[in-house]
């Protein structure tokens, strides 16, 4: 498997390091307050936890609990965790779970700077998301209906 020429896997901490991945489970430890939660991934990758929350509008929240937060939010501090990676390729299963229309809207502009600073990102997905341009694979019997993305019809 080759990176931009190179054998990623000759050095898998640093191939690592080019991937964030958002996973189903928003993976946050209930009893830390979400500071917390953002503070070994911010320090890992030398990034800003407050930036990363001021992004997904949590800032406010940063010292409740985790286990306070709604789905939600939890969703967004996911989302968060995966600003501070400061990877060039996101992997996200269903980023837009939980998120309600505004939080949506922060959620594109997150697309948008990644993408406008070169990112790539890979996402699954049963609704829309606001991916303005992006190519749709849609897996054969997989049951869609309605429009995709781009506003064409499923094959």
């Amino acid at each position: 498997m080759l990176w931009s020429g190179i054998d990623a896997l000759a050095d898998r901490t640093a191939h690592a390091a080019r991937v964030a991945y958002l996973g189903h489970q928003d993976a946050l430890k209930p009893g830390l307050t979400l500071r917390e939660n953002l503070a070994l991934p911010a320090r890992a990758a030398g990034s800003d936890a407050e930036q990363a929350m001021r992004a997904v509008d949590l800032l406010p929240l940063a010292d409740l609990p985790a286990r306070m937060l709604s789905a939600g939010q939890k969703r967004r501090a996911a989302l968060a965790r995966v600003v501070l990676a400061r990877a060039p390729l996101w992997l996200l299963d269903e980023p837009s779970l939980g998120l309600d229309t505004r939080a949506i809207g922060l959620l594109e502009a997150l697309f948008h700077a990644h993408r406008k600073a070169g990112g790539i990102v890979i996402a699954t997905t049963h609704v829309p998301l606001p991916l303005p341009g992006a190519r749709t694979l849609a897996l054969p019997g997989a049951g869609a209906t309605g429009p995709r993305p781009d506003g064409e019809p499923w094959p």
